[in-house]
């Protein structure tokens, strides 16, 4: 990984950024979902502005995205994304690290996120990180599997 990688939290003039970044890396379900994932369809100034958005730069240029909703009992990940050209690189990684790091550091035992249950490759990564499949039920029309990891 190269000495220019920063992660740091979003601010308000990060939100174009953010959006473009979380739609390219998505962009690969393009015609396998039967609509858009939600966090394509977010608007990120509000993201940015009401959750823990963290944006992991390379030069200075937003390669990676992760967004977070602390609760008293766990750390909801929200969205993590990197920009298809840098997949890879172990930016995924290290956003993940990331994640379980925070977590600990506020103090809660798990982490949680959910997936669409057609991003297959997602949910292998994620039980290789250790996650365990906790539940699958319909959200918004999207099949999602929700996923956790213990932490502490």
């Amino acid at each position: 990984m190269n000495v220019a990688v920063a992660l740091r939290r979003a601010g308000a003039a990060d939100a174009a950024a953010v959006a473009a970044c979380v739609r390219r890396a998505y962009g690969k379900y393009d015609g396998r979902l039967p609509q858009p994932p939600k966090p394509v369809l977010a608007d990120y100034d509000v993201v940015v502005r009401e959750t823990d958005t963290w944006v992991l730069e390379d030069g200075g240029r937003c390669v990676g995205v992760v967004v977070l909703v602390p609760a008293a009992d766990h750390v909801l990940l929200e969205n993590i994304a990197v920009e298809p050209e840098q997949q890879g690189r172990g930016f995924g990684r290290l956003l993940l690290d990331f994640v379980e790091t925070e977590a600990r550091r506020l103090g809660t035992p798990e982490v949680r996120l959910y997936t669409n249950a057609l991003m297959t490759e997602n949910q292998a990564i994620y039980a290789r990180r250790g996650y365990v499949e906790t539940e699958r039920r319909r959200v918004d029309g999207r099949e999602a599997v929700y996923m956790r990891k213990r932490v502490s």
